[in-house]
């Protein structure tokens, strides 16, 4: 239920119930053949909503008196054009465009598509290791220039960009690298990859995500910034 549909409940509940019967200015004699023996009771009208829509009522005013509507409107879209992926055995969570489906794919934990459009796809490999953390093992622009010269080494790749590099804080502290470049491959043509990594209870998370960005159809900025969000939202799962 909107906020609209609501809220235009809530006042046609308070329109429908008249606290008293209308009163005449002048009044004017009837006589007694035409008198009722009772007086009509007035019954007020009831507007019932469920428990359920009640609270979904409340939370909705909750929402618009603390945030703009523009931040409203940016929060209900986000959560339609998202699901979160938890998983709780290996320990990671992050967003997923709601409309990508999951596959089987070997060596990655877990890996989801574009329908129709493989090529673009967001994949998650946890792997066993002996760091504490990234820190031990480089800085963000040591991991990343790793992480070029890995893909330069590929057959397929012809070329190999870096174009960001970029560190946060994720769950409880947790150091995050963020890297983006593109790839020129034999498989799938020119195509810009967003990774990021951290390293948690001894085990290393690694984030993939490729997207189609020839220049006869660029990355579009819709596109982009959705695919971000992906980016940003990988991080250790919260231990329960």
């Amino acid at each position: 239920m909107s906020l609209v549909t609501v809220m235009g409940l809530w006042g046609a509940c308070n329109l429908l119930k008249p606290s008293s019967p209308p009163k005449t200015l002048f009044p004017i004699p009837i006589p007694k053949a035409l008198k009722p023996k009772t007086q009509p009771k007035w019954k007020p009208l009831e507007c019932c909503l469920s428990k359920r829509d009640l609270n979904l009522s409340i939370v909705s005013l909750l929402l618009a008196a603390a945030l703009p509507n523009t931040v409203f409107k940016v929060v209900a879209q986000e959560l339609e054009e998202f699901q979160r992926y938890t998983d709780s055995v290996e320990g990671f969570t992050l967003l997923i465009p709601s409309s990508w489906i999951k596959v089987d794919k070997g060596g990655a934990t877990v890996l989801f598509e574009e329908e129709n459009k493989g090529v673009n796809n967001v994949g998650v490999v946890v792997s066993p290791v002996r760091l504490e953390s990234l820190k031990q093992f480089g800085s963000p622009q040591f991991v990343a220039d790793k992480v070029i010269q890995a893909e330069k080494r590929k057959e397929s790749t012809k070329d190999a960009e870096l174009i960001g590099v970029a560190e946060r804080s994720g769950q409880g502290g947790l150091q995050v690298y963020e890297f983006e470049y593109i790839v020129d491959s034999t498989r799938g043509g020119m195509k810009r990859i967003f990774s990021a990594a951290f390293v948690n209870s001894k085990k290393l998370y690694l984030l993939n995500i490729a997207h189609i960005d020839k220049p006869e159809s660029p990355l579009d900025s819709h596109t982009r910034t959705m695919l971000e969000q992906v980016l940003h939202s990988f991080d250790a799962a919260p231990s329960t």
